[in-house]
């Protein structure tokens, strides 16, 4: 196999209130840890995010994970394709082997010789059926805590040529899209039917982080205590035609969105898995709400 990044490691962003960000990803779930002016957001599969302070919301960077063995094919790739590679940026160097460049929007984007995150084969959802004489209903609402990142959303106003430019020099593959408006891709190590995805807007900007939820019942609980600390806005709950998942996003105070998943489609490493360009009435949701109006908006400027 070609050298292809393996996982999506974990996402970055500015804020202009740290502490704004500490009290949002704690109620959502994520062990969150100060660090100055920063703060880290973590899941028990490790790193899931980072958050900076600065003047706006935006997105800071991606950091995927590559094997060690394949940085040296990875730096010859980007350097052949003209791809520039920068210094790291100063608060976020470390003494980690990596390699730092812009996607075909400007993003920022990290590979970083890192343990794979992605599963190895698809996660098991949670359910139990209730024998006959037993009752099925959960006791208690324990607040569940996310199991780990799944995948990202961006803003991008060429989605096709993202989707290109991820292929070359990620080595991702194309999982599905709905013609030029959104796109998702996976690694083809064997990952969730997406660890990134595009969709389109007039310019570049985040729209989401997904998490995995172990059921139903839990992304409902989730849900249901993120309304009661006035986390009202979002899209929800339903279940997506491209990946399968069943979804909860919640509207962060950014006008961003994190979204709470289980149940998403798997693709193994080898699989012979074939994309499909999906008709736009398909491209959200098989059933759940029609999402708001603010769902497609992108606030970064």
């Amino acid at each position: 196999m070609e050298a292809a990044v393996h996982s999506l490691d974990h996402f970055a962003l500015t804020v202009p209130d740290a502490n704004v960000a500490d009290q949002f990803y704690a109620n959502f779930g994520l062990k969150t840890t100060p660090r100055g002016n920063s703060l880290t957001l973590e899941t028990p599969n490790g790193l899931a995010g980072t958050v900076f302070e600065g003047e706006r919301k935006r997105l800071h960077h991606l950091t995927f994970g590559i094997d060690a063995a394949d940085f040296e094919a990875f730096r010859k790739r980007l350097e052949a394709g003209g791809v520039v590679l920068l210094d790291p940026p100063a608060e976020a160097a470390s003494a980690a082997e990596a390699l730092w460049f812009r996607d075909a929007d400007g993003n920022l984007i990290e590979l970083l010789a890192a343990t794979r995150r992605s599963p190895r084969e698809k996660s098991n959802m949670n359910v139990r059926v209730a024998a006959p004489g037993e009752r099925a209903a959960p006791e208690g609402t324990e607040r569940p805590k996310p199991r780990r990142l799944g995948h990202a959303l961006l803003f991008s106003p060429d989605v096709l040529r993202q989707v290109e430019f991820y292929r070359r020099y990620l080595g991702l593959g194309l999982a599905d899209r709905s013609g030029e408006v959104v796109a998702f891709m996976y690694s083809k190590h064997g990952s969730d039917h997406h660890i990134l995805a595009f969709g389109k807007s007039e310019r570049p900007g985040f729209h989401h982080a997904s998490f995995e939820l172990e059921s139903i019942d839990a992304i409902g609980v989730a849900a249901m205590h993120m309304k009661s600390q006035g986390h009202t806005e979002g899209w929800g709950f339903g279940r997506h035609y491209i990946g399968s998942n069943y979804f909860q996003y919640v509207r962060d105070p950014w006008g961003s969105f994190a979204e709470y998943f289980c149940d998403i489609d798997y693709i193994p490493s080898g699989c012979a898995w074939q994309e499909r360009n999906v008709p736009a009435e398909h491209a959200l949701f098989v059933w759940g709400p029609s999402p708001p109006p603010y769902f497609f908006e992108n606030v970064e400027t």
